[in-house]
């Protein structure tokens, strides 16, 4: 059995394990932090939309020698000073993007675009998109963001109970500013390729957050008829057992996604998956962290407020008390046996508490080595 393996067995058994939910707060300032820098980030730099929201021009071009960063100063310089992105083809032509920019613009951008590129003008073509288009996909993908939230917390609250129900809703929202503003601090394009990748990513942060809640809902049926564990001490073991899991499934999915990210996007000049191979990296690496760092510990938060939990941890922690004061009584009365005689300024009613007034004649009789009882 490997290593990982081995851990993964010991972690499942109980035998291991990192303290998740007593650290809980550690983990919530943290995410603070996170979700502050991507709201600022988001609310200082805003999102760079594509044409599809603002509506623009996308002009292609045939196989020209002119640079990607070069045919970007020259598409700005026509158009005006609008926003362009220029993406290389396969074919080694251009393909120009140029937000806001309407129909009577595009014809003299056609042409001087046409005139720098040393192509000629019947070769560019052009393709016109209209705001309008662009906020119906918007409002679409908010549509169907909501019915999922919906759909997610009737779910969980029919499955499990409506506690872990929000808690994954929070986690998801987590999840989804994160992202959001990631992509508010890289500045790349938001397309409806952008909106598919955030409607992917609910589904991976929720399936790892439904494993976790699924292992606490067995691991806490009738957690009220015993006083070993409390609520708490039982998700933070559901989420050490699950955690090797949740580990190697993030990493199965994450390592397609980066060689899309990093190898297509970056080495190979694929722009056009940048929009969602960022989407899905992110959100599912923050999907993972949300299941294990916030959902459950918010769960238990939520639980352990409840009258039933906090008398549960009343006996949990009088249990113990008393399991450590017969374990203090029994290494005193194990080091009367042994022969140590109490000292001579030691209070009379600590030495009686020790060890008993019945087994201190009997401890010291059996120190000199002589029988109990009656001597004749």
């Amino acid at each position: 059995m490997s290593k990982l393996g081995n851990l993964g067995a010991r972690l499942y058994r109980g035998e291991v394990g990192y303290d998740f939910i007593g650290k809980r707060k550690i983990w919530y300032a943290v995410s603070i932090l996170i979700t502050i820098t991507a709201i600022v980030g988001l609310g200082v730099r805003g999102l760079n939309m594509g044409i599809e929201f603002s509506g623009g021009a996308v002009f292609t071009t045939p196989k020209t020698s002119v640079s990607s960063t070069q045919a970007q100063h020259q598409a700005e310089a026509a158009s005006g000073g609008h926003p362009a992105t220029v993406q290389k083809l396969g074919n080694g032509g251009l393909r120009i993007q140029i937000s806001e920019l309407d129909t009577k613009e595009s014809v003299p951008v056609q042409e001087k675009l046409a005139k720098d590129l040393n192509v000629p003008v019947e070769d560019v073509n052009t393709q016109l998109v209209g705001p309008s288009w662009g906020e119906e996909i918007a409002n679409k993908a908010w549509l169907g963001l909501g019915i999922f939230m919906i759909l997610v917390v009737l779910y969980l609250a029919i499955a499990f109970e409506w506690r872990m129900a929000l808690a994954a809703l929070i986690a998801l929202i987590h999840d989804l500013t994160i992202t959001v503003g990631v992509y508010a601090l890289v500045g790349f394009e938001v397309t409806p390729g952008t909106v598919i990748g955030l409607l992917t990513i609910l589904g991976y942060s929720l399936y790892d957050t439904v494993v976790v809640f699924d292992s606490l809902k067995e691991a806490s049926r009738g957690i009220t008829k015993q006083s070993r564990y409390t609520y708490g001490e039982i998700a933070n073991r559901s989420i050490n057992s699950t955690l090797v899991r949740s580990i190697n499934t993030t990493v199965v999915a994450l390592l397609p996604v980066a060689g899309l990210l990093f190898v297509g996007g970056g080495f190979l000049g694929a722009g056009m998956l940048n929009d969602i191979s960022l989407a899905l990296f992110v959100g599912l690496a923050a999907g993972a962290y949300s299941s294990i760092f916030i959902a459950t510990p918010l769960v238990a938060d939520f639980k352990e407020r409840e009258p039933q939990m906090k008398a549960l941890a009343r006996r949990v922690r009088a249990k113990r008390a008393s399991a450590a004061k017969n374990d203090s009584q029994g290494s005193a009365e194990g080091g009367a046996e042994s022969g140590e005689e109490p000292q001579d300024d030691a209070p009379a009613a600590a030495g009686s508490s020790a060890a008993g007034p019945r087994s201190q004649p009997s401890s010291r009789s059996r120190g000199r080595g002589r029988p109990s009882g009656k001597r004749r």
